[in-house]
């Protein structure tokens, strides 16, 4: 991840979301940097955080989402991994496809 993005952006970001139930995906991605990357970068770290290659994030990997930042990264608590796959997952099949990750990040 560290090949994308910079370090001291994922620390600053992590830290800002250290608190259980403080995730802000809008604010996360912008913090990180993620935001304003081509979508050749968003689609990498997509793939990094689709941990089973299946092509989607689904809700269980979604909860680690953060540890795919950063290995010390928290895992999110079940409330905000609902809200950020009701915020991403727009056709409603429960897991968050390419197109709706990069859609999610340029928010």
């Amino acid at each position: 991840m560290s090949s994308i993005l910079n370090a001291d952006d994922i620390k600053k970001a992590l830290d800002a979301f250290a608190v259980a139930d403080s995730f802000d995906h809008k604010r996360f991605f912008e913090i990180v940097g993620l935001k304003s990357k081509s979508s050749d970068d968003v689609k990498k770290v997509f793939t990094v955080l689709d941990a089973d290659n299946s092509g989607f994030i689904e809700e269980e990997e979604l909860k680690f989402v953060l540890k795919g930042f950063a290995k010390d990264g928290r895992d999110l608590t079940d409330k905000e991994t609902k809200a950020f796959l009701k915020a991403a997952d727009k056709d409603g099949d429960g897991k968050i496809g390419i197109d709706e990750f990069a859609a999610l990040v340029k928010e």
